[in-house]
């Protein structure tokens, strides 16, 4: 894909990378097949750069928009397979 990941400039570069790394695997949750605790590890990540529901939510609406990508509903089918007990999930 060619677009931006929304970035804030005031994170520091631990922070964009940690935002990115999910932002990533939230792609190739889409595109391919992810490892579920790796997912819930990048997005507890994430969750410490934007620790606000507000934030998760704008960040992520921010994605969707230039990807077509729900963080939402990737991260709610992840909490799933790991409740499944499932090693790694695909979104449809």
């Amino acid at each position: 894909m060619n677009y931006s990941y929304p970035i804030d400039t005031d994170w520091t570069q631990e922070e964009i990378i940690d935002v990115v790394n999910f932002l990533s695997l939230i792609e190739d949750a889409y595109e391919h097949q992810v490892n579920t605790d790796n997912f819930l590890t990048l997005y507890r990540a994430f969750k410490q750069v934007a620790p606000m529901k507000s934030d998760e939510n704008r960040i992520l609406k921010s994605f969707e928009e230039v990807s077509t990508y729900s963080g939402y509903h990737a991260v709610k089918r992840a909490k799933q397979a790991k409740d499944n007990n499932e090693k790694s999930f695909r979104m449809k």
